[in-house]
């Protein structure tokens, strides 16, 4: 299988935050956000897999920054390293001022994707090739961030752990 880089499974989604997705503060509700986050992951994982992906896992969600009502939200999902047949995806959300159009880096997470067939079993996955300083920056911590999920949940001793013993050694 030809290695990909994370930029083919690049996913942007925009959209505003409308008064029925918010809180009674009028911010965006965390479950909503979630959602978006999920959808544009998912599409990240089968543009690298080409397979239908199952949301397996996620790691990682933090809400840095309230989205209020009547932002314009851009999620950006790509996968940032693939094992065997799991993918991990790492996403940033952005709101944009509705004045200056800059943009702020509002919340971020990471979400792990399974590949399977028709019948719902695993499959194989092209491997990564990150390019960039972020990219290569996060595929070097996903392994370290699989080791230490796979450590909590028992399914590795921690004698396995190799990228988590070389950090404190």
């Amino acid at each position: 299988m030809t290695p990909k880089h994370p930029s083919e499974s690049l996913t942007i989604l925009t959209d505003l935050v409308l008064p029925s997705e918010t809180n009674p503060l009028n911010n965006l509700f965390g479950g909503e956000l979630l959602a978006r986050m999920d959808r544009a992951a998912s599409i990240a994982a089968r543009r690298h897999s080409r397979r239908i992906v199952v949301t397996a896992s996620v790691n990682h969600v933090a809400f840095n920054r309230a989205i209020s009502l009547g932002s314009v939200v851009t999620v950006e999902a790509k996968v940032s390293r693939s094992f065997k047949s799991s993918m991990e995806v790492f996403i940033d959300v952005w709101v944009e001022d509705r004045e200056s159009g800059n943009r702020t880096k509002a919340n971020e997470a990471i979400y792990t994707f399974v590949a399977v067939d028709d019948t719902g079993r695993p499959v194989e996955v092209p491997a990564i090739q990150p390019e960039t300083e972020l990219e290569i920056s996060r595929y070097e911590a996903a392994l370290r961030r699989k080791q230490l999920s796979l450590l909590l949940a028992g399914k590795i001793k921690p004698s396995e752990a190799t990228e988590l013993k070389a950090l404190f050694l």
